[in-house]
Parts: structure tokens; C-alpha cells; sequence
């Protein structure tokens, strides 16, 4: 396994982050896990107050297909993909690569973008439909954290399967006391989260050889 970050030229927030004086509602949360339009193009209440493509996954697909020297022809699958802007972007850095989504999300596939239909899945990472050492590389970006920690093992066996050390795998993570209480002031759907430590262990445990990375949100 290797630390690396993938996400490094992804444009970083201009939100005005800090800790909430009030924690997020319950509420809010049940909304937020439905993966539904409330949270893909509701609220920031909800979820990500509005998701569209703007090209910025454009240099995350460039460095992910450096990293694993990705070319025409290799099969590359986006765990939790959403609307598709990664599989999009990385067809396009790429001509004739084989990239592929699967999301537990029907809304989003529903509103996807109109480049990748057909080529994203409905389905949960704990149980990925495809056989096994299937792709040149697998990613999964913020999705693992989304499950209880026994279904975290076995999705990051999952995605293991798929690729045997060619994965990449980025979760919400916090490194001191002040990030650890903005996480749980700001983030909706993690049901398991540690720090990278902890994070470390788990991928241990789960036996996973590909590479890592966090997201930490900082004020």
C-alpha cells in the first residue's frame, strides 16, 4: 500500500468551513444516506447543495491515469461514481479506454451524464457484479466510509478482487482534535470514520494492497 494523493489538483473549497454550532440533524442525515435528489441537487443541508459538471475531475483523471499507466483498451472502474463526471472525464483524457461507474444511487444514475449512459451500474460496493482481477485499476473516492465497519471490510475486499494492488481507495478522515470535530459537525452519510491511523489498520485487516489517500475538511 502507498500513501498518495490523487485528489491533489482538485480545487479546494471556497465554502466557508468551520465547526456548526449545531450538529447535524438526524433528520438531515436519513435524507442525506437516501442518495436521492435531496442530496445530489437539494440543499447543503442535505447533501451537496447541487451536483454538475464543471471539468474538474479533468486533472484527477489525467494523474489517475499516469499513476497507473492507464491506456486504450484497459478496463477502469469508478466505485461510487455518481453522475459519471470521473468515468466521463477519464474517457476523455483517454480515448478508447474502458471506463465504467457503479453507484448504489439510482437518482444519480438517472441524471447522469449523457456520455456515460450505459456504461454505469446500480449497485453496492459490499457486492461488486464483476469477476474477479476484471479491471486495470479500481478507484473509490469518498464511497467506503459511507458503510458500517464490517461492510468496509468487505467492500475494500471487493474492490480488492477486482485489481489486486491497483486500487485507490480516498476516505473523510481527520488528523487533529479541531478537523475531527469539523468532520462530524459537516459530514452527512460517514458511518465509519477514523483517523489515518485507524484507517490504515482497517485496510490491513481487509488485506487491501492498493494505494490510499484522505479527505480531510480543513476551516
Amino acid at each position: 500500500m502507498a500513501e498518495i494523493n490523487l485528489l491533489r489538483r482538485y480545487p479546494r473549497s471556497t465554502r466557508n468551513i468551520g465547526v456548526r454550532t449545531a450538529a447535524q440533524s438526524e433528520e438531515n442525515i436519513r435524507i442525506a444516506r437516501e442518495y436521492g435528489r435531496e442530496y445530489f441537487d437539494g440543499s447543503r443541508d442535505t447533501g451537496y447543495g447541487g451536483y454538475r459538471y464543471d471539468g474538474r475531475w479533468i486533472p484527477i483523471a489525467e494523474d489517475m491515469i499516469a499513476h497507473f499507466g492507464l491506456k486504450p483498451g484497459d478496463r477502469v472502474l469508478d466505485v461510487g461514481c455518481g453522475k459519471g463526471f470521473l468515468v466521463k472525464d477519464l474517457s476523455k483524457v483517454c480515448p478508447g479506454i474502458e471506463a465504467f461507474g457503479l453507484d448504489v444511487s439510482e437518482y444519480a444514475l438517472m441524471n447522469c451524464e449523457p456520455e456515460v449512459i450505459g456504461r454505469l451500474h446500480l449497485g453496492n460496493c459490499v457486492k461488486l457484479p464483476f469477476p474477479n482481477n476484471s479491471f486495470a485499476a479500481t478507484i473509490a473516492i469518498n464511497v467506503v466510509h459511507n458503510l458500517d465497519r464490517a461492510e468496509c471490510i468487505a467492500a475494500i475486499k471487493e474492490i480488492e478482487r477486482l485489481s489486486p494492488g491497483r486500487a485507490y481507495i480516498q476516505v473523510d478522515s481527520y488528523r487533529t482534535p479541531a478537523q475531527r470535530q469539523i468532520f462530524l459537525s459537516w459530514v452527512l452519510t460517514a458511518k465509519t470514520h477514523h483517523d489515518p491511523a485507524g484507517w490504515r489498520q482497517l485496510f490491513e485487516e481487509a488485506g487491501y494492497t492498493g494505494d490510499y489517500y484522505w479527505t480531510i475538511i480543513e476551516a
